[in-house]
């Protein structure tokens, strides 16, 4: 791994992920976790301030660099996380096993989306809930052009991140309905800006 994976993506991913438009869809979604939580895609722990006091946080992320930040805040909030250095196409629970699942700008960088949310589906209680927030790819053609023809190099500089992934076809198609979708762009280049989020159960 060289220098700027180990070093200066995680601060730049960490610092991108605190823009307000994040945070607002933070604060909307994240409270609704319930019960025996599973965190697929912790990263730097900027979902954290938003849980519900009392809740039992699993956190599932291979960088181990943002999980520093993640760790740091769980500290100063005295919050008990469970951290665990594993993607998410492999969870070390078993089946039925949490009331809810998070996941907030994760799919776009798991290698293999569709194993990951069969995962989910997997370790998720039949009852439970999936809350989801992910960028993907726009309905316009003229955006999601440029951003098929920009993927190659933001996945390169991006840790792996995809601009074109269209995430209800993914939730849908690993055996979840939605209880909510809400699609739409919010403030930055439009290329990054389309959002999916949500939330979804096992169906």
């Amino acid at each position: 791994m060289g220098l700027y994976q180990r070093y200066l993506l995680p601060a730049l991913i960490n610092s991108a992920m605190k823009a307000p438009p994040m945070k607002r869809i933070r604060s909307e979604l994240v409270p609704q976790a319930r019960g025996r939580v599973l965190e697929v895609g912790i990263g730097s722990g900027l979902n954290l301030p938003f849980y519900a006091p009392g809740i039992a946080i699993t956190g599932l992320d291979p960088n181990t660099e943002l999980q520093v930040y993640a760790r740091e805040t769980a500290a100063r909030a005295r919050m008990t996380v469970d951290f665990i250095a594993r993607s998410g196409e492999d969870i070390p629970a078993d089946d039925n096993t949490f009331d809810t699942v998070v996941i907030t700008w994760t799919l776009c960088s798991i290698p293999m989306p569709e194993k990951a949310l069969a995962e989910m589906h997997r370790v998720l209680k039949p009852a439970g809930k999936l809350i989801f927030a992910e960028h993907g790819l726009a309905p316009e053609p003229q955006v999601s052009r440029w951003q098929h023809r920009i993927n190659p190099l933001w996945k390169a500089i991006g840790g792996g991140c995809h601009l074109n992934r269209k995430m209800d076809t993914l939730i849908k198609g690993a055996g979840f309905d939605f209880d909510r979708l809400v699609e739409g762009y919010v403030e930055g280049p439009k290329f990054a800006a389309y959002m999916y989020r949500g939330i979804a159960r096992p169906s």
